[in-house]
């Protein structure tokens, strides 16, 4: 069983919808599975329930498998997600693993707690990750060419502006990101309000300006509006994926998806947020290069995605009968519709089965469309 976060942001229908469940009219934002401690799976075995957590550091030979168990150092190195986006996340980033190990050691040695509010690194890991829409999905991710940015500001006729667009046309990313942040709360709310004003006008980039006006209603007079128009806006269809790898700047807009990433939840916001903002650290980590937005789409039935990194793989599978797979370690199989059998388990929308590691050759049967989570290359 998966642990549902309520975040505010969240869909109230979309995920009881996949799971068959009334909705509780409350937000329900993420569905996890995997091993994090802060929301674990329950594993259930002849009738008894355990945090998959537990059963791991128990047995992680027997879990993991040998091979992941050294590779990994007996964790399970990805966490798998349901995403149901309402209203846009915060703007934010993720820490390579170097970074998030002197993050979290230098916030444990000043004594702030893992359940704090400032605490910025829960955890020593990197967090890449992968997206894939089971419904129409909308993000913005990857900072834009400079030259584009400074296009759409310009079209904005926002006098305020004008210093970032002169940084912008000379190829300065990370100072114009840096002076927006650290205008003062006034100064910075006079200025994204200019902006939602002005995208609320007929212009170019009129999508984006939809966009800008709908995110400066949700968190009015906050400057990650501005921020947010210098990034690509992205547009996936039902299947098609998008990774995301340490310092990518985004913003999740709406729609529904299954997310894998490394097993982390270290996350750094520059804005559009009631939680805690740390300008430097978030400068720190936020890769300022302008980043291509390579959409990937399955070309068959069973189609793995490319990641470059060793945490995690995604296989998405459209079953309509039986097939046999062989892992080389353990996996989450996610079922997000339909009615399948997995080694040996019957399994409908949300609900999951853990492959352990050692468990050989298992067989997938049935009608519906499946996750196979596991490690990577």
């Amino acid at each position: 069983m998966g642990a549902i976060q309520p975040y505010a942001w969240g869909s109230r229908d979309a995920l009881p919808g996949i799971m068959g469940l009334p909705p509780t009219g409350e937000p329900q934002a993420e569905l996890w599975l995997g091993a994090h401690p802060r929301a674990p799976s329950v594993l259930r075995r002849s009738g008894t329930d355990r945090p998959l957590d537990q059963a791991i550091a128990d047995d992680p030979i027997g879990e993991l498998g040998a091979g992941t168990a050294q590779r990994f150092g007996g964790e399970l190195p990805f966490l798998l997600k349901i995403l149901a986006v309402e209203q846009p996340l915060s703007l934010q980033t993720h820490p390579t693993r170097v970074q998030a190990q002197a993050g979290f050691d230098s916030e444990n040695e000043q004594g702030i707690s893992l359940d704090s509010e400032r605490r910025l690194y829960r955890d020593p890991n990197h967090k890449p990750e992968l997206i894939c829409a089971l419904e129409p999905f909308t993000a913005l991710c990857g900072l834009r060419p400079p030259d584009s940015a400074a296009a759409l500001f310009d079209s904005l006729d926002v006098a305020a502006l004008d210093p970032a667009i002169s940084l912008l046309r000379a190829g300065e990313v990370a100072p114009v990101i840096r002076w927006l942040l650290e205008h003062t709360p006034e100064s910075g709310s006079m200025i994204a309000q200019k902006v939602v004003s002005a995208c609320s006008k007929p212009g170019p980039f009129s999508e984006e300006r939809r966009w800008a006006v709908h995110i400066g209603e949700q968190h009015p007079g906050d400057i990650g509006v501005a921020i947010a128009l210098m990034l690509n806006l992205v547009h996936l269809n039902p299947g098609q994926a998008l990774f995301l790898g340490a310092g990518n700047l985004h913003l999740y807009l709406h729609g529904v998806a299954v997310e894998i990433m490394a097993n982390s939840d270290n996350v750094l916001r520059g804005g559009l947020t009631a939680k805690h903002v740390d300008v430097p650290a978030l400068l720190d980590v936020v890769d300022c290069r302008p980043h291509e937005v390579p959409v990937q789409a399955p070309t068959g039935p069973c189609f793995t995605f490319r990641t470059p990194v060793p945490d995690f793989s995604l296989t998405r599978v459209e079953l309509a009968g039986s097939r046999r797979f062989t892992p080389d370690g353990p996996e989450i199989v996610l079922c997000a519709s339909g009615s399948v059998r997995v080694a040996g388990h019957e399994i409908t929308g949300g609900q999951a089965v853990w492959v352990p590691g050692e468990a050989g050759q298992f067989e997938m049967a049935g009608s519906g469309l499946v996750f196979r989570a596991a490690t990577g290359a």
